[in-house]
């Protein structure tokens, strides 16, 4: 049954309402609504002009309205007077196609027609830094290899502690917090769940990260490459594929445990990886991740090429357990929609057609790579992902419309991007 949010507000203390809406570049949009007005605004949207925002639309379309989903509320925990809405966009009394949650939702729905949901759990990377954004924010942070490193996680104990007690108090299952492999950077766990629900979560940890790091002088951020000699920030999801209550990547006569679904599933995720990456890794920084040099820790920790393995954290594809895989390619910046939306689609589509993923690799691709011929390899910037996605039919015909209109300001970021003069030019050309 539908929450009734009025009754929910008047229970909770709610005094007001975030509806809030992703657009196509993972920005956060929102409109603050009283609580005393939001039964009107669950019956007719709130209302945004959508040329405002990372939308393909203009100034004369009519208003983008945003509707809220009672069912995803979650009350912020360090200002508990505020609840957020995860909002599906209508425009003219119908879905707008391009809207990044619609488009989750109607593959989500497209599953269900064959009895079948996908979960998921991601691992959001992220650094807190200076407020300026030029350095990692904690000055002792200084080993070369930083991950785990306890008095470094320690001296974060009360940023870390606090968004963990937000998630364990809304329900989350919060398991772990660590620092991670860069200066700087951490990554908390919690437990997977449908993939809509893990994706609403999504969207709200980074702006509760973000919130709660400013309210301690910090900034936290979720940029893929922020510091070119340190590791960079994933956002791993690990995928499980359920029928009636059973895991139906899980097959016990497998070597590890991976179900022949389950391998075709990964089939299309590898069919389809090259297009996949503009969706997964969608700006022009996310190219310093997946095709950086060693950095300082000795390890990118990112995928290079397009292949699978075992429990082995090389590859694009890991195979840590039986039942379920990390898909190791999407970075910080990836829309929390459209990164399940895209292994969906490809996963689906790997299943329908029976895709081969090809031989199982069990070396470290990072020193043996070179030794294996016809390895699929990832697109080495955002232009060559954004052809790649332009050419794939798969993904073209699961995201319909959105990909011409997505393809559109991307190739404006691109130009944008191409117009900026950097000082390695000046230095390397000055004196052609």
């Amino acid at each position: 049954m539908t929450l009734d949010l009025e009754t929910a507000a008047k229970e909770r203390g709610i005094k007001y309402f975030l509806v809030s809406y992703t657009d196509l570049f993972g920005t956060q949009r929102a409109k603050l609504v009283p609580a005393a007005a939001i039964k009107s605004t669950c019956k007719n949207g709130a209302g945004f002009a959508g040329f405002a925002t990372w939308l393909d639309m203009s100034p004369a379309d009519a208003d983008l309205l945003a509707v809220p989903d009672p069912d995803g509320l979650i009350q912020l925990p360090w200002k508990p007077e505020v609840g957020w809405l995860p909002a599906d966009l209508v425009m003219d009394g119908k879905p707008v196609e391009q809207g990044p949650r619609n488009i989750l939702k109607r593959l989500i729905k497209e599953a269900a027609r064959e009895g079948l949901q996908m979960k998921t759990g991601v691992e959001c990377e992220f650094f807190l830094i200076t407020p300026c954004g030029s350095e990692p924010a904690d000055m002792a942070d200084k080993q070369m290899k930083p991950c785990y490193d306890q008095s470094a996680l320690m001296r974060r104990y009360d940023v870390i502690t606090e968004i963990c007690d937000a998630m364990l108090a809304l329900g989350w299952k919060p398991y772990q917090n660590d620092h991670e492999d860069a200066n700087g950077q951490f990554e908390m766990n919690w437990d997977y769940d449908d993939a809509l629900v893990t994706a609403d979560r999504h969207a709200f940890f980074k702006y509760m990260t973000r919130s709660i790091a400013e309210k301690h002088g910090l900034r936290a951020t979720f940029m893929p490459k922020p510091f070119m000699d340190l590791t960079g920030s994933g956002c791993h999801a690990h995928v499980s594929l359920w029928r009636d209550g059973e895991n139906v990547f899980a097959d016990r006569s497998d070597e590890i445990g991976m179900s022949q679904l389950g391998y075709h599933f990964i089939g299309g995720l590898i069919h389809s990886a090259d297009a996949l990456a503009a969706i997964t890794n969608p700006c022009v920084n996310s190219y310093k991740r997946i095709n950086a040099p060693r950095t300082t820790s000795g390890a990118t920790w990112a995928p290079n090429t397009v292949t699978y393995t075992g429990n082995n954290r090389t590859h694009m594809i890991r195979i840590p357990d039986g039942g379920r895989f990390e898909f190791r390619l999407a970075d910080g910046a990836a829309n929390p929609y459209l990164l399940q939306a895209g292994i969906l689609a490809a996963g689906l589509d790997g299943m329908r057609n029976k895709r081969d993923p090809g031989k199982r690799l069990d070396i470290n691709m990072y020193t043996d790579g070179h030794t294996v011929e016809g390895v699929k390899q990832l697109p080495l910037n955002m232009l060559d992902a954004m052809r790649a996605l332009d050419r794939c039919d798969v993904l073209n015909d699961a995201f319909g419309s959105f990909v011409p209109s997505y393809l559109k300001l991307k190739q404006e970021e691109w130009n944008a991007y191409c117009r900026h003069l950097t000082q390695w030019e000046r230095d390397t050309t000055l004196d052609c």
